[in-house]
């Protein structure tokens, strides 16, 4: 992989970034925040007794939809988000770990008639409108790969990472995290720089500021701050501090001391520490790319679909490639 140029590197970060956050994390899911000397490892275990090197359901959600956009599909079509429904629905009958809210989407659209992307959409907007507010991180765990669909079009990668979202998130807070992390990584593979407050103005007016100002709060600070991070802000919020913090005492550290020492900071704030350094490593990877990934991390990381780092990569890939075939320049 060292001979890819500098952003098809960065676009083969960004799924294997997140699988090494999400199986470096596992090990410590609902434990406490950890100390600085803690080194993050993936030993498997955890509440739902993942096997070492194994990524959980942030993954493996993200895989369902990259093995439908790694084809050059339009996300937000309704085929499209009916075989993501169907795989989303595959992957959950044989899950060591589904999320509570993402649980309850599928069971109110089990039963439901018509097309599973219908279905699963009146399902999640009616736990949203019966919880308003109450949105747990499940979209944006999975949302990087989103990022990818369409690299040259920032507004057709906030439709479909709104698409893909309201499909088990129907709250606002969970669509506009999905569209600012999506954009944020799109910006990443094409610039090369770190940038979440890019995307406020894909999200409503009158929800601006307030992500202006969580966004603000988190930038350089000890994602620790964030300990209840099952909540979609506070998730978005503990993520990002995990890549924008420095506190590192050599001042001027390499990609992979980034990429690294980023994701470490995100399992350390604990609580849904394989979800936060998930979407960390997805946003760490689309920065700094493939080739700062630790070689013993690549060897390790497995999951769900039968993918390895390999897999992973090529998925990323295709869909990067099918998305600029879409914009023309190419």
């Amino acid at each position: 992989m060292s001979s890819l140029d500098p952003f098809r590197d960065r676009v083969a970060g960004v799924l294997l970034g997140q699988a090494c956050g999400d199986a470096l994390g596992v090990p410590d899911e609902f434990g406490p925040a950890l100390p600085d000397s803690y080194t993050p490892r993936m030993t498997g275990g955890g509440p739902f007794g993942f096997d070492p090197g194994e990524y959980s359901d942030d993954t493996a959600m993200a895989v369902c939809i990259a093995e439908v956009s790694s084809r050059g599909a339009d996300l937000t079509a309704a085929a499209s988000l009916d075989e993501i429904a169907e795989r989303f629905r595959a992957w959950a009958a044989g899950s060591k770990d589904v999320g509570a809210q993402i649980s309850r989407v599928l069971a109110r659209s089990a039963n439901r008639p018509g097309p599973a992307g219908a279905a699963m959409l009146d399902a999640s907007r009616a736990v949203a409108a019966a919880n308003p507010g109450h949105v747990g991180n499940g979209a944006l765990m999975r949302t990087a790969v989103v990022g990818l669909t369409r690299v040259a079009d920032r507004d057709a990668t906030a439709a479909a990472a709104r698409a893909v979202a309201e499909l088990t998130h129907a709250d606002p807070l969970g669509l506009e995290a999905a569209v600012l992390w999506s954009e944020a990584v799109r910006l990443a593979v094409t610039e090369g720089r770190l940038d979440l407050e890019s995307g406020l103005d894909l999200v409503p007016v009158s929800n601006r500021d307030a992500w202006a100002d969580r966004i603000e709060e988190a930038t350089d600070v000890d994602p620790r701050r964030y300990e209840r991070n099952g909540y979609v802000v506070w998730a978005l919020q503990a993520a990002w501090a995990a890549c924008s913090w420095r506190p590192e005492p050599e001042s001027d550290p390499t990609p992979r001391q980034r990429l690294v020492h980023g994701i470490e900071r995100a399992v350390r704030a604990g609580d849904d520490t394989d979800t936060v350094a998930a979407i960390a490593g997805g946003l760490l990877g689309a920065v700094e790319g493939r080739s700062s990934v630790p070689d013993q991390w690549v060897d390790d990381i497995h999951g769900y679909g039968g993918h390895r780092a390999d897999g992973l990569v090529r998925l990323a890939l295709d869909t990067a490639e099918h998305g600029l075939d879409r914009s023309g320049e190419r």
